[in-house]
């Protein structure tokens, strides 16, 4: 088995998982181990960093013990993670100096709100693609530093490293050798010139953070480095980093100009491929870069649309109001009524994403009666999925000139049939679930591969997607027009709240 199968590294918000892959595609030994967030404060939430890498390096460690894998039978190790998520660590002796920051925490909203009243959001929109926004991480750097009085000073004399989750990994793996990101998560800064493909030194002037505790920017398809022989008894090549997101598109084998998933997890993540050339959005989405697969190739760029609840909506029926027990039983219990009965859900928790952008918008559950059940608040707890994902499609229709024409559907929801056909039929266009749901490991697996030589082209691994179900709509435009109406009506009713006074 030498050198024949990749090992992809999935870490994620609320785990940290380690699959194997054949060079079919095909999954030979899955291990996840939960991963704990911290909500110290209003709008921040954490997660400790050595968590981060204890899982990763456990769940690594038992998926090749229970594949009955060497070191030297992997070909190469890819790594997905979750975006945003922000950690800073001490050079000598890795140790974090912090809790990371989580890509939901919304304490750095003040500050963003204070650049655009100076007029810097046009600049940043310009040269990254996103909007100044709490959810990215160069605030969140700037957060960390101003946490403590000689963090800063530390910073600028490159005593302190900064990375997200994937190059804070690396730097472990290699026993802190490599300190490295690839250009996908470099896009997610809001530091990162994404023409250019180059750190922004004005843009990290304007935000506070010191260009020496930035990593180095490689190709997504790296070369990143090998791991240290102590970890796994021998060397390992590390062969790609990238955005979970990316890594989503990248395994659902969205390669051509208008190909779009969207991944269901604790938010919903719509990505379409724009091809070489990035398209500024005017309609609340961001230009981001989706790959690029080697120093000789030119970037893949796409428009992106971040729904930020989606899966934590269901959990919040689990654990904030009993509902149910399991997130599946939503399904059933959403099947026993044939409609929400006029219940209109917003799960505006941590605010509302794309195409909103409304850090003030709370969560707001409307058109309640007397017979309203907890089947009629899961019904419309799915159907504000669905909802928030056909606003991101119009949204990238209208950014793109051209109407979206299939969805290709992973994450943990795809596997909800109801939630599927409830999509299909808002969007008005079919939707496709693969064999293979953990398409974020599949497509970090699949750069690695690719890589270091396992996959001769993106077009090999394309042909090694196979569809299990897909879902045609069923709506009529009439159906399709009153329901997003009456969500459109709930959404505003829903912005702003958390301002002085409410709206």
């Amino acid at each position: 088995m030498s050198r024949s199968v990749i090992l992809a590294l999935d870490q994620g918000t609320t785990s940290s998982r380690s699959i194997v892959f054949d060079r079919s595609g095909r999954p030979l030994a899955s291990v996840k181990r939960e991963l704990g967030q911290g909500f110290p404060a209003p709008g921040l939430v954490t997660h400790d960093p050595e968590e981060i890498w204890s899982g990763q390096l456990t769940t690594a460690r038992e998926a090749m013990a229970a594949a009955r894998l060497e070191a030297a039978d992997v070909a190469a190790i890819g790594i997905a993670n979750q975006r945003e998520t922000t950690i800073v660590w001490d050079r000598v002796s890795g140790a974090p100096v912090a809790p990371a920051i989580v890509w939901q925490s919304r304490v750095t909203a003040s500050f963003c709100e204070r650049l655009r009243s100076d007029g810097h959001e046009p600049l940043f929109r310009r040269r990254t693609g996103l909007p100044l926004d709490a959810y990215f991480s160069g605030p969140k750097i700037r957060h960390l530093l101003d946490a403590e009085p000689s963090f800063r000073a530390r910073a600028e004399r490159g005593e302190l490293a900064f990375g997200t989750v994937d190059s804070f990994l690396l730097w472990r793996l290699t026993g802190g050798r490599v300190h490295a990101t690839d250009v996908s998560n470099a896009s997610r800064t809001l530091l990162f010139d994404i023409h250019r493909l180059a750190w922004d030194e004005e843009l990290c002037r304007i935000v506070g953070v010191p260009a020496a505790m930035l990593p180095e920017v490689r190709p997504t398809g790296g070369p990143f480095g090998e791991t240290d022989p102590d970890l796994f008894g021998g060397p390992i090549p590390i062969g790609s980093l990238v955005g979970d997101q990316q890594a989503a598109t990248f395994g659902q084998a969205c390669l051509a100009t208008g190909d779009t998933k969207v991944t269901y997890g604790t938010g919903a993540f719509l990505l379409a491929n724009t091809g070489p050339t990035p398209i500024p959005s005017s309609n609340g989405l961001l230009t981001t870069i989706l790959w690029r697969l080697g120093a000789s190739e030119p970037p893949a760029y796409a428009l992106e649309g971040s729904v930020f609840i989606a899966g934590a909506a269901i959990g919040w029926l689990r654990d904030g109001l009993g509902a149910i027990d399991r997130s599946e039983d939503v399904e059933v219990l959403a099947a026993s009524v044939e409609d929400s009965d006029g219940v209109v859900f917003v799960p505006a928790f941590v605010g509302l994403g794309a195409p909103h952008w409304d850090p003030d918008a709370r969560g707001l559950i409307v058109g309640l009666t007397r017979g309203t059940t907890t089947a009629h608040l899961a019904r419309a707890t799915l159907e504000a999925i669905a909802c928030s994902v056909r606003e991101v499609t119009d949204a990238m229709a209208r950014d793109a000139g051209a109407p979206i024409v299939e969805l290709r559907a992973d994450g943990g929801a795809a596997a909800n049939d109801l939630l599927m056909q409830i999509q299909a039929n808002l969007c008005g266009i079919p939707l496709s679930r693969p064999v293979v749901h953990e398409t974020t490991a599949w497509g970090a697996a699949a750069l690695a591969g690719l890589a270091v030589g396992l996959w001769s082209s993106p077009d090999e691994v394309a042909a090694l997607r196979s569809v299990d179900r897909r879902f045609e709509p069923l709506w009529d435009p009439d159906r399709i027009g009153l329901t997003m109406a009456t969500w459109r009506r709930a959404v505003e009713r829903s912005r702003g709240w958390a301002t002085a006074g409410g709206s």
